[in-house]
């Protein structure tokens, strides 16, 4: 039996039990200990088990500083094993730090709370973010309200930041630094909107510049600069005014508190140009300008920094119609100019280009009277007429019955080709219509002259005759399906009788029943523009049988009207014998 005073092996493993408790019962578990020594990069902790532990020193402090510990200190440190293999015992402060941590995080987030934490890594898609030892992931999305190029100096500083979501069981935390910038933002934004007020002017800093204005910095609160409320005159890009950075004096247009958007304005704090506009651009007045836009429906002209006019498509060209604006000025080009329409109240101003310019059709009257010769270019071929070029870039057309004598127009018009150079007579200018009217035919031989005295004794007579309604007897020189191409007398004027005054009866409207050389009588109905006369056979019978029946018929003769045309032409053969 053993002696009290020399204890068995039993007896020191009860000891043993009781001093340190049930050892395995630490793993797993967060204790407290005592710094015996720091060795190196090293904390030798001890948390009353039969061997210490040793701890990194970088587990003591945040990422980017030095830990300050020193022997004595009490500190919590995480269990992993009581015992390695090299009988010490495997502690872990980071283990410590992050079990308090997720502890202490649940509740924040379940409070909605912000959290502090220091960025410290960067990982694929985002950066790590240290939240006192539990690591969370920071999304690149999330770093800043707008994309941020370099994210150093933002690292190892202590932030708030806000708790998106969290998995106890997976290890995962996300969380946003930009969250909390917007929520700050829009307390500055809602404290600062009230202190602003329509019609304010107030200094801002150009923060970002856009295709359709700019942003400026007021203080903690953004406003949009329109890119038409820079200037009175024509801005193309923002860029052209204004740069990043720049100092700018601006005024408040409008303030929307619901959306907390704020519209501002520059041109606001000038003197506007169309003030005195009407007495400063009086209607019918000369002015040069620049050409600062071409649409499709005419040009833009400067008059003046802020004023412009626009020349439409139809003024732009007296010759030129049809064609798109930019054939006939440029952008920048420097351009004469006469005020049309003046709308003050609309900012409008109405211009035109051709007016600036000499009217080519009065140049033209001036230049080439009527009844004289011109030559140009066949332009093009219509179904009632020819278009010529002539000088001034104006055309005068030649109507298919002005272009031949004797045959229809159809024909007259098959004669003649586009890019051909021909000869016409100026029969009439409209200036004002920008018309000129011309004449082919009055240029062939034998075009009568009203007035002109016949060549030979025998066609004097005739030809002494030739007014409107007269009967006359003419000598066929051509038969054409048109029609018979006659001459007065023997020697005297020619002219033509179309194929429907060749008789009453559609019968007699053949021109194949007449032969060269045949005389007969027909009535002048006429003269053409080159005075030339037109003659009819069946106008001649219409007049005869009127005059036989106002002549020889009666209501109580009882004669018909056979009868009375039968006395007529008896009376009328007994004149010529």
């Amino acid at each position: 039996m053993a002696s009290s005073a020399n204890p068995t092996r039993d007896d020191f493993a009860a000891l043993l039990e009781e001093t340190l408790g049930d050892a395995d019962g630490f793993e797993g578990r967060v204790v407290k200990g005592t710094v015996t020594a720091i060795e190196n990069d090293l904390a030798v902790i001890d948390v009353g088990l039969k061997s210490e532990g040793r701890v990194p020193l970088r587990e003591f402090a945040m990422p980017g500083q030095k830990a300050d510990l020193k022997v004595g200190d009490e500190v919590e440190v995480y269990v992993d094993r009581v015992e390695n293999v090299h009988g010490e015992a495997m502690l872990s402060r980071d283990r410590a730090r992050r079990e308090a941590a997720w502890d202490t995080l649940e509740a924040e987030f379940a409070k909605n709370s912000r959290v502090e934490g220091v960025i410290f890594g960067r990982v694929k898609g985002g950066f790590t973010v240290d939240l006192n030892g539990a690591v969370a992931f920071l999304p690149g999305s999330q770093v800043d309200i707008r994309p941020v190029r370099d994210v150093a100096p933002l690292m190892d500083i202590p932030q708030p930041f806000q708790i998106l979501k969290m998995d106890r069981k997976r290890g995962n935390i996300v969380v946003s630094r930009r969250a909390i910038l917007e929520e700050t933002r829009a307390e500055q934004r809602s404290g600062l909107i009230l202190s602003l007020a329509e019609g304010q002017v107030i200094d801002g800093v150009v923060k970002n510049i856009t295709d359709y204005g700019t942003f400026v910095d007021l203080g903690g609160i953004d406003g949009l600069l329109h890119v038409t409320d820079l200037s009175y005159k024509r801005v193309a890009h923002p860029s052209e005014v204004l740069e990043i950075g720049q100092t700018v004096r601006v005024q408040i247009i409008r303030i929307n508190k619901d959306t907390q958007r704020i519209s501002l304005g520059m041109k606001q704090l000038e003197s506007d140009p169309w003030d005195g506009a009407m007495v400063k651009y009086p209607i019918g007045a000369k002015l040069s300008g620049r050409v600062t836009n071409i649409t499709e429906y005419g040009a833009f002209v400067e008059l003046e920094a802020g004023i412009e006019g626009l020349v439409h498509v139809s003024e732009m060209s007296w010759t030129k119609k049809n064609v798109h604006p930019g054939k006939i000025v440029s952008t920048s080009q420097e351009v004469d100019v006469i005020v049309l329409e003046v709308d003050a109240e609309k900012r409008r101003i109405s211009l035109g280009l051709k007016q600036a310019q000499a009217n080519p059709w009065e140049a033209f009257l001036e230049a080439h009277p009527i009844g004289s010769t011109v030559e140009g270019e066949v332009k093009n071929a219509t179904e009632f007429g020819l278009f010529i070029g002539l000088d001034n870039d104006v055309d005068g057309m030649v109507h298919m019955s002005d272009i031949a004598w004797g045959i229809s127009g159809e024909d007259a018009l098959n004669l003649h080709r586009k890019g051909e150079m021909v000869k016409a007579v100026v029969l009439d200018i409209d200036a004002e219509k920008e018309r000129i009217s011309l004449g082919m035919k009055q240029l062939e031989r034998g075009g009568p002259v009203a007035g002109a005295p016949a060549a030979a004794a025998t066609g004097a007579a005739e030809g002494s005759r030739l007014n409107k309604n007269a009967i006359v007897t003419v000598t066929v020189l051509e038969v054409r399906d048109a029609g018979l191409e006659v001459q007065v007398g023997d020697a005297g004027v020619t002219g033509f009788i179309k194929r429907t005054d060749l008789g009453r009866d559609r019968d007699e409207q053949r021109p194949e029943r007449f032969q060269v050389g045949q005389k007969f009588d027909a009535m002048v109905t006429g003269f053409d523009r080159s005075k030339k006369p037109t003659f009819s056979i069946k106008a001649m019978q219409i007049s005869e049988e009127k005059e036989a029946v106002a002549q020889y018929g009666s209501s109580d003769s009882g004669a018909s009207l056979g009868d009375i045309l039968g006395e007529a032409l008896k009376a009328r053969n007994a004149d010529k014998s």
